[in-house]
């Protein structure tokens, strides 16, 4: 019987056949190629793709080559996905990272802030007076005092004038005395006249209008100093404390004149009266958390202490101490990168302070704040050792703090700060000057001293010239008037002529003149 022919389809042979079939299929293969569903292949090509796939192993060409750069081709596809998705998730992150500052300081500041909270952005110039400085009113209550509600928890016991130049990058502070005696522009519950730190507590009616308040201590202030102030800011014990825990503690030099340091037993309540809370030997470098910073801005010698022989004027230089320390600590490495940070600061901004600064000039002062270095931050002291403008006294059986000048006279303190402040040579150099009358005319040295003090020089008398002949202006320089160039330089040019140093053996002068202006024959005309 005949075998079964084999089975075939478009040219491919069926598994099933035997060993005859597959001689039939191999001697096929003489032919040049075959027949597929798809069209020809020729041998010669299948040839040279067997050839390749042999040679794949030895070789970087042909088909394995290929192969293996797909698969590299591919491998790099995938690094550039992750890559990609990396950078999408740390944009994800600091978007929300950012989203969640920017509704922290929006909110926060609204609270603060006055203006619109978009204008954030921005970064307008402050407000200056005529020196170009613009002058900050720093004031602190104590209405969230650890005892709670009490009396006196809307007296400003800490005032404080910060006064900054934009252009020069400095500033200076100038502690309020806060028992400075005044008299208030009102009618208050605690009489017409009292100490300065009543001033807030009786316009804002215990805390209750917290603008009136703040104006009415503005006001009182600029008054006394002589200084323009366009801002303010309120704040109270929790500020302070918290601001300082936020930053890590704080860093202050303890300066007493005690050699054994600074102990006040005032705070030991805090710990059970088993410890000095307030304890410092003179010389250390404290590290001070909020609580104790706290506490060493109100200490002042109480319950047995030492090392703050002058009570409040100690207090208040400590306190300039501490601002110090936390403008330092503030701008340090790493403190507005941390984010717990930078929250919790915004957060004890919004929730304990209160001023009249606007969105708009926040990023101004923040700017400043960075820019104007420790070293370039200045105390003026009101009780300087060779040159005191208070003292201290006692009215109506209180203990107060009085100009030197006499009660309600303040303009020695004026003088004292724009001396300080003032961006004209002429009150800074502060040389005495003496104008006599040498005319023969009544009331002409008086009227004369008049319109040179109002251009800013420091009048130390005015009088009567000894009988002579005098030429129309004769300008002196005496005792420490060649350090004063700048007032000699203006003075020759008020009056063209030029400044001499022989004064005249006739001419009386007192130890405290820099410069006699004798007005003669001719001037009154």
């Amino acid at each position: 019987m005949n075998k079964k022919s084999n089975y075939k389809m478009d040219g491919f042979v069926s598994k099933r056949h035997d060993q005859s079939s597959e001689n039939n299929v191999v001697a096929s293969n003489s032919v040049d190629h075959f027949e597929t569903t798809r069209g020809s292949v020729n041998k010669i090509d299948i040839t040279e793709s067997l050839k390749m796939i042999d040679e794949s192993g030895s070789s970087q060409t042909g088909i394995g080559n290929h192969y293996k750069h797909r698969r590299t081709q591919h491998s790099k596809k995938n690094w550039k996905k992750i890559i990609l998705r990396s950078f999408l998730v740390v944009l994800v992150i600091i978007l929300c990272v950012g989203g969640f500052l920017a509704y922290k300081l929006l909110y926060n500041g609204s609270k603060v802030l006055k203006g619109n909270i978009l204008s954030v952005v921005q970064e307008q110039k402050l407000k200056e007076d005529s020196n170009g400085r613009s002058n900050f009113l720093i004031f602190g209550t104590s209405e969230d005092d650890e005892g709670g509600n009490h009396p006196g928890g809307n007296l400003t016991d800490s005032i404080m004038i910060l006064s900054v130049d934009q252009n020069n990058k400095n500033a200076y502070m100038i502690s309020v005395p806060r028992d400075l005696w005044v008299q208030y522009d009102s009618t208050c519950s605690v009489g017409n006249y009292g100490k300065i730190n009543a001033t807030y507590f009786c316009a804002s009616n215990d805390g209750k209008d917290e603008a009136a308040g703040a104006e009415a201590l503005e006001s009182k202030v600029s008054s006394i100093f002589g200084v323009d102030i366009q801002y303010y800011a309120h704040v109270n014990f929790t500020a302070v404390s918290d601001i300082v825990d936020t930053l890590g503690g704080v860093d202050v030099t303890i300066e007493s004149s005690d050699p054994r340091g600074i102990l006040d037993r005032n705070f030991d309540w805090k710990c059970s009266y088993k410890c000095y809370y307030v304890n410092y030997k003179n010389g250390e470098v404290a590290h001070l958390d909020g609580a104790h910073a706290l506490a060493l801005a109100r200490a002042r010698n109480d319950s047995g202490g030492y090392g703050l022989p002058m009570g409040n004027f100690d207090r208040e230089k400590n306190q300039q101490k501490i601002i110090k320390a936390i403008q330092v600590k503030a701008l340090s490495a790493g403190t507005f990168t941390n984010l717990a940070t930078v929250t919790s600061l915004l957060d004890t901004i919004g929730n304990n302070l209160k001023t009249n600064v606007q969105t708009s000039e926040i990023r101004t002062i923040m700017s400043l704040l960075n820019k104007i270095k420790s070293s370039s931050i200045n105390s003026i002291s009101l009780v300087n050792d060779s040159n005191p403008v208070v003292t201290t006294g006692t009215v109506n059986s209180q203990s107060v703090v009085e100009p030197v000048a006499g009660l309600y006279d303040y303009s020695g303190i004026q003088s004292y700060i724009a001396k300080n402040l003032s961006s004209n040579p002429v009150v800074r150099e502060s040389a005495p000057v003496e104008v006599l009358n040498g005319t023969g005319t009544s009331g002409v040295a008086s009227a004369e001293a008049t319109k040179l003090k109002e251009k800013g020089y420091t009048i130390a008398g005015y009088d009567t010239a000894p009988t002579g002949t005098y030429s129309k202006v004769e300008i002196y320089e005496v005792n420490d008037g060649k350090n004063k160039t700048q007032t000699a330089a203006a003075l020759q040019n008020i009056y063209n002529v030029k400044v001499s140093t022989s004064l005249p053996s006739s001419i009386p002068v007192g130890s405290d003149v820099d410069f006699v202006v004798i007005l003669g024959s001719g001037f009154s005309e």
